[in-house]
């Protein structure tokens, strides 16, 4: 389904009745409406990614609604679509912790360095936010947490916003980092996130650790 080591870490959560639910339901929703992101990229971030590769995971809650903002990667949308508000704050936060200057709204270069960017939900309908929180993908995604907590390298979860920090519960083992703070939305980003310097965080635990930085 993915092809990379994800449809092996996978295959049992592929062959559960409530999987098989939603590929249903959602290759129905795809035939009868106008469904984000393209079909073809619903397992985007799980192909960019492979868990062998997986040094930092960042948890969004479900993809863009907006005609061809989302694309498979959380808080990124493609090249050409206006910048997001969360997506603009996220990239102040990078300046103001690293000295780094992004301007491509396209996250895949952080997804092809490690970067797990995952949407708890992987479709919503147009227009329509929260619109599939009803398939099931929450019960896949909660399981790729799970094992991404029984990684044998260590990986730093960024937890964004309650939603996020509502899957701390399935973060167990302690050799893991888990960075959490208000959400990067224009509503709560003076809440806690400008200013808790996650990108360095990240980097400073991967190389005590002997993995390699990520390039933000």
């Amino acid at each position: 389904m993915i092809g990379n080591d994800w449809d092996i870490i996978l295959k049992e959560e592929y062959e559960k009745d409530y999987f098989l639910k939603i590929k249903d339901i959602v290759r129905n929703e795809y035939k009868n409406k106008t469904i984000y992101p393209p079909a073809n990229k619903v397992f985007y971030a799980f192909r960019e990614t492979s868990y062998k590769d997986t040094k930092v995971v960042i948890l969004g809650q479900d993809p863009y609604h907006g005609e061809g903002e989302a694309n498979g990667l959380c808080f990124s949308v493609n090249v050409g679509i206006k910048m997001p508000p969360s997506l603009n704050n996220i990239y102040k936060e990078l300046y103001d912790d690293l000295g780094i200057k992004r301007t491509s709204t396209d996250l895949s270069d952080w997804a092809k360095s490690g970067v797990l960017l995952l949407n708890s939900v992987l479709t919503v309908e147009k227009d329509k936010p929260a619109s599939h929180k009803f398939v099931g993908w929450e019960e896949f995604t909660d399981s790729v947490i799970k094992k991404l907590n029984e990684k044998e390298e260590p990986v730093v979860f960024i937890l964004w916003g309650n939603f996020a920090k509502s899957k701390m519960k399935y973060i167990t083992d302690s050799k893991h980092l888990v960075i959490s703070s208000s959400h990067p939305s224009p509503f709560s980003v003076h809440y806690g996130f400008f200013g808790s310097k996650p990108f360095s965080k990240a980097n400073e635990f991967l190389r005590k650790n002997g993995l390699k930085e990520i390039e933000w």
